[in-house]
């Protein structure tokens, strides 16, 4: 299927048929080149309605013991490394 690439400001766009369409207007795609093809990926964003599966993975004995705390030292913000 041919479509057009078109400039926009100082970038490249391509028109996607509608009958290839997977994605809202809004929704964000991460754009990839693989040899002489682009790659179109949809971007999850992620929430916090699975927080309680996600720390569900996470072993019994994960920090069982606590954190290691380390002693706090003076920072000088105005030295330059």
């Amino acid at each position: 299927m041919l479509t057009k690439v078109f400039k926009s400001g100082n970038s490249l766009a391509v028109r996607i048929p509608k009958e290839l369409g997977f994605v809202n207007a809004a929704q964000d795609v991460e754009v990839e080149r693989v040899g002489n093809t682009l790659v179109l990926r949809l971007v999850d964003n992620e929430t916090l309605t699975d927080i309680g599966k996600i720390f569900s993975m996470f072993s019994p004995s994960f920090m069982a013991q606590g954190r290691e705390f380390h002693a706090e030292h003076e920072r000088n913000w105005g030295a330059q490394d």
